[in-house]
């Protein structure tokens, strides 16, 4: 059993605290947040997140976690992680690392002789290297490594208890072999059923998540920019899709074009790589990743496009219900949402916009009061002109097409996910379009 806090209990934290303690380890987590905290040790989630209630409760019933604003609580713990967020900077691409700065700060005092400082957070290249600098002036002996996390959301207790791999980012020497041997620690259950490990620099630890993120987001917008050219083609994307997935170097994963990323990662991680690649004099390299998130964006305002397109062009005083708030399914995260966006954008262009999500109404509704909202898909169709689907929630792929178009004004169906099935809901007599097809 290692002793340990983690800080910073917003969505990564709290699930990697939970997890930690599960797996037998004795977790301290620490947060800013009074109200956060009282929460949490009430075993009440601030979020949304498949399994992560039952953890947690599991946790606490454990004795081997608990909750503070004290920082001081930290002291003699061996293990610290640092799991606090680094949002984008206003008006600048730059990702601001106000928070991680001062979670360390106020830990520095707190540090034992041996204790291992973990950064999870996203951070620029180069960030870890001058944290070590602080940790180590604050107490010699005392150690920093770098752990990025690869949690997706709402599989995040999945993949922090069985992860895909662990990355360890390392400074040289001794400090670099104890800081190991405390990680293989923390890490052995996965380790031991087989989990593939990277031992690396600290510069190639950050790096892995911006590379990761940055990927993703090129092929998710690969897809779309390939929608497009259907759109102008006359060609169906989804059938491009299941062709080109078939080749192994490809695959069909994330290959599903739609109305593009969004939450708290993809769009402020690819932004933030490029500002420190213009930083070390490296943005031509990066300079394709402007494009991405340039498709990416540009996929909502196709939606809100095809959606005029509907009517002629105006889609003032039109009834529209919208499926979906979340930037994905399972999450409650409205971040950076695409399917929130394209809903005030049609507020905005003069409809009358219905919006109803499985779990993000809460979080939506404190962002756009506006809107008017709803419990159900049923109750947010009722009388529709149009229903746009815009996160991909189980329940709304399940949605039988005859009884539904019961409940509406006008049979008219924008599938924002490419997630119904298009010949049944034809069949059912809806004027059906998504993006990338005819």
């Amino acid at each position: 059993m290692t002793t340990m806090t983690v800080i910073g209990c917003g969505y990564l934290g709290a699930v990697h605290a939970a997890c930690m303690a599960t797996l037998g380890h004795d977790v301290l987590g620490i947060d800013v947040d009074a109200g956060k905290v009282d929460q949490l040790n009430r075993g009440v989630p601030p979020f949304f997140e498949p399994g992560f209630p039952e953890l947690l409760a599991e946790a606490l019933e454990s004795g081997r976690l608990r909750f503070t604003s004290d920082m001081s609580q930290a002291t003699g713990r061996r293990v610290h992680f640092v799991c606090v967020g680094t949002p984008q900077k206003r008006n600048e691409y730059a990702a601001d690392l106000a928070y991680v700065d001062s979670a360390v700060n106020a830990l520095a005092p707190h540090l034992s002789p041996d204790a291992l400082v973990v950064g999870k957070s996203t951070v620029p290249v180069g960030t870890a290297a001058r944290l070590a600098d602080v940790v180590t002036e604050a107490q010699p002996g005392a150690m920093l490594a770098w752990n990025p996390e690869f949690l997706r959301e709402g599989f995040a207790v999945q993949d922090t208890l069985r992860p895909d791999r662990i990355v360890y980012g390392l400074p040289d020497g001794v400090p670099g072999d104890a800081a190991k041997a405390l990680l293989d620690e923390v890490y052995g259950n996965a380790l031991t059923a087989g989990t593939p490990l990277v031992v690396t620099d600290y510069a190639t630890a950050e790096l892995v998540k911006a590379a990761a993120n940055s990927f993703l987001a090129t092929k998710i917008s690969f897809i779309n920019a390939m929608a497009e050219v259907c759109e102008a083609s006359g060609a169906d994307v989804t059938k491009l899709a299941d062709a080109i997935g078939y080749d192994p170097r490809i695959g069909r994963r994330f290959l599903n074009a739609g109305l593009g990323f969004g939450g708290g990662c993809l769009p402020k991680d690819i932004r933030a790589f490029m500002a420190r690649a213009g930083e070390l004099g490296a943005d031509q390299a990066l300079a394709f990743l402007r494009e991405i998130d340039s498709i990416n964006m540009r996929r909502r305002v196709r939606m809100v496009d095809l959606a005029r397109e509907f009517f002629g062009g105006s889609i003032v005083g039109r009834r529209v219900a919208v499926l979906g708030l979340a930037f994905k399914p399972n999450s409650d995260d409205i971040r950076d949402s695409p399917a929130l966006n394209v809903a005030a954008q049609m507020k905005l262009q003069g409809a009358s916009v219905v919006v109803t999500d499985p779990q993000a109404v809460a979080n939506a509704h404190k962002a756009w009061p506006d809107l008017e909202y709803a419990d159900t898909a049923q109750t947010a169709a009722k009388d529709a002109d149009l229903v746009m689907v815009l996160t991909e929630w189980d329940e709304y792929r399940k949605l039988d097409p005859v009884e539904f178009g019961t409940i509406v004004a006008g049979r008219r169906v924008l599938d924002g996910r490419n997630a119904l099935n298009r010949e049944v809901w034809r069949a059912a007599g809806w004027n059906y379009r998504a993006l990338g097809r005819q």
